[in-house]
């Protein structure tokens, strides 16, 4: 039965990091559950258990403290998110700087192999442009295995004239490249590196007690009155989503550094 349960749990946390892939998806949820809930708590309180006047003033002060803490809770994710779009704008910087100045170093390299070098590097800095650009999962697949292979044949390309010529300035010409494979893996673990699911369902749980209270305090059952608590954490919750998202949002990062570099470099034709 634990093992069983284990499972579920498992099955509910990979269902909800596939639904914050889709900001508008998480705001729609969002809005039909806050406001659903909100709701159930002005039933609750009409026909299950009514709300006396004497105790209405302490469920005011406890209605403030779970309101600040899910502004807290939506303060710090929305600055884990900032800061993990920075990550990413920083490292597609710092992978346009690599590839553009092994360009330059490979005319250290045998002139065979700094033709190869140049070329290879061309095709790498398209598929680099192709994985910033694309949404499509599948595409991105086939991108990432054309990735792996113009690196294994960079490094190939590298290490042959290294073993024949081993002197600095060959070492130099290496050291780029090593440059140029790390941000990349750099670049990945950032687009990896998103707002725990755990820290979701968390201030997912709180936003739903919030509006089970404010329903249940409410002395009104207009439904514009349920509405706006449910619509401005639903708006948080897109804003939050659609920066933590690298694809499925409307701000992500554009590869302008890389466009850049490769407008910039001469044509091999």
């Amino acid at each position: 039965m634990r093992r069983f349960s284990g499972v579920c749990v498992e099955l509910r946390l990979h269902n909800m990091a596939r639904i914050v892939n889709f900001p508008l998806l998480v705001f729609g949820l969002s809005l039909l559950v806050l406001w659903a809930f909100a709701r159930l708590g002005a039933v609750w309180r009409s026909k299950l258990l009514p709300l006396g006047e004497d105790t209405r003033q302490d469920f005011g002060a406890v209605i403030s403290a779970t309101l600040t803490l899910l502004g807290l809770l939506i303060g710090f994710s929305f600055s884990m998110a900032i800061s993990r779009y920075d990550q990413r704008k920083n490292y597609e910087e710092e992978e346009a700087n690599a590839i553009g100045t092994e360009y330059l170093r490979a005319d250290l390299l045998p002139a065979a192999n700094a033709e190869t070098v140049h070329e290879l590097l061309r095709k790498y800095l398209d598929q680099r442009v192709q994985f910033y650009e694309e949404r499509d999962r599948r595409k991105i697949a086939s991108i990432n295995v054309e990735t792996a292979r113009v690196q294994n044949e960079l490094w190939s390309a590298v290490k042959s004239a290294a073993a024949a010529q081993q002197t600095p300035i060959v070492a130099l010409a290496v050291s780029g490249m090593n440059d140029v494979l790390n941000t990349q893996g750099y670049t990945q673990a950032a687009w990896w590196n998103r707002i725990p699911i755990a820290a979701w369902a968390l201030m997912g749980a709180i936003a739903i007690c919030n509006n089970l209270l404010i329903g249940y305090a409410s002395r009104r059952t207009d439904g514009l009155v349920f509405l706006v608590l449910p619509l401005a954490v639903s708006i948080s919750f897109l804003l939050i989503a659609d920066i933590d998202s690298p694809r499925g949002g409307f701000i992500r990062v554009h590869p302008q550094n890389l466009v850049s570099l490769a407008q910039s470099l001469p044509d091999s034709r």
